[in-house]
């Protein structure tokens, strides 16, 4: 916790000089005439300014006037036993500007002046002279005592500034330490993040490669069973079930390794879906066109990764739930998106009903993961279309 601004030297100083302006002369006076009035009158004046001061009473306005009051009269008490006296004439000057309210600080310094040439008059000096006396003694108080006061109100423009800056470097330090700690939950939330969304990736990847082809490879399985009075057939099946099984080992290492999909790997995107098409046409039974429209360029790997796998999961669900006759791809370049249309004239569903299944979902975050959009038309006996929509991401 930052501690406010100390006194300053003035406020070090300023209640000290009663005590020299009035011990002083005593002093001196003492040494040439004792006197006990004297030195009554010199102790009450320091004793009164020590308790006035010393207490803080002196800072309630009424008490300040009362404190300057028995102050002053006691020091026109000693300046009429010894003209020595007249030096605490300038304490009392400054008292009145440091203690007394603004304006009654000014009739304080004419009460005083007045004291310092009324209890003291010097034989045969006319009262034009001494009321001179009275205004020039009037006039330098004031203007010293103006000197002071300005000193202080600008003491205590320092003082409040100084608070003012210690409590803003407070806030800031509060306020970097608060920026600190959000940082540091940021980069805990960060990396959080990205361990999900690894696991999400790699969840993607699995279901996209492996799962799809160990579900084509127990498809051929199958059908080999069925065929095995047909030598021919059997050995066809199970050189396409080889080829799935090397396929997937392929998309499996390649996944961990967060590379580009197979299809991908020295090709472009159109000859990448043409090349899955073709593969899963020839898995199937069920033949896929591929269509390409608006001028064909290389895309971000994310962008072409994202499209491929939706190909990939949409013809998967294809073969697993719509029985059709035939499945179309569009894939169309435009100025700013990039949109795949994979539409089939399978069963369809009512889509109140839509499935929720991985395959679905995955496509979607894949899609949404990109900031684009995905959408599902289908009616029962009408066919699905599934169209997913993505920013046109230059290749870097």
């Amino acid at each position: 916790m930052s501690k406010g601004p100390g006194p300053s030297r003035w406020d070090r100083v300023g209640p000290v000089l009663p005590y020299l302006f009035v011990l002083l002369p005593a002093g001196a006076s003492l040494l040439q005439h004792w006197r006990l009035d004297t030195l009554a009158l010199t102790l009450f004046a320091v004793g009164w300014h020590w308790l006035m001061v010393t207490t803080g009473w002196v800072r309630r306005p009424v008490v300040a006037v009362v404190y300057f009051g028995v102050l002053l009269a006691a020091i026109g008490a000693l300046v009429s036993i010894d003209s020595l006296f007249t030096v605490a004439g300038p304490a009392a000057f400054i008292q009145s500007f440091a203690v007394l309210p603004r304006w009654w600080a000014y009739a304080g310094v004419m009460a005083t002046a007045g004291v310092l040439v009324s209890v003291r008059p010097e034989p045969g000096r006319s009262p034009g002279q001494l009321l001179y006396s009275f205004l020039v003694a009037v006039l330098v108080a004031s203007a010293i005592g103006f000197v002071v006061q300005t000193i202080s109100d600008q003491n205590e423009s320092r003082k409040v500034l100084i608070a003012q800056l210690q409590e803003t470097g407070a806030k800031l330090a509060a306020l970097a330490e608060e920026n600190a700690n959000l940082q540091a939950q940021l980069l805990t939330r960060a990396r959080e993040a990205g361990v999900l969304d690894e696991r999400q990736r790699l969840a993607r990847e699995i279901h996209d490669t492996i799962a799809q082809g160990l579900t084509a490879i127990v498809t051929q399985v199958e059908a080999a069973e069925e065929e095995l009075d047909d030598v021919v057939a059997a050995r066809a099946r199970l050189d396409t079930v080889r080829t799935l099984a090397r396929d997937g080992l392929k998309e499996a290492r390649r996944s961990v390794r967060a590379l580009r999909p197979a299809p991908l790997a020295g090709s472009e995107l159109p000859a990448a879906v043409r090349d899955v098409a073709g593969k899963w046409t020839r898995s199937s039974g069920v033949p896929a066109s591929v269509s390409v429209t608006g001028d064909a360029r290389p895309l971000h790997p994310e962008v072409e990764g994202t499209l491929l796998r939706v190909a990939q999961e949409a013809l998967a669900n294809v073969a697993k739930h719509a029985s059709a006759g035939r499945v179309a791809l569009t894939l169309s370049y435009m100025e700013d998106v990039v949109v795949l249309d994979v539409r089939d004239d399978g069963a369809g569903f009512a889509p109140s009903t839509e499935a929720s299944g991985f395959g679905l979902i995955s496509m979607r975050q894949r899609v949404t993961r990109l900031a684009g959009d995905f959408q599902i038309e289908s009616a029962p006996g009408e066919g699905t279309g599934v169209s997913a929509t993505v920013p046109a991401i230059p290749a870097e």
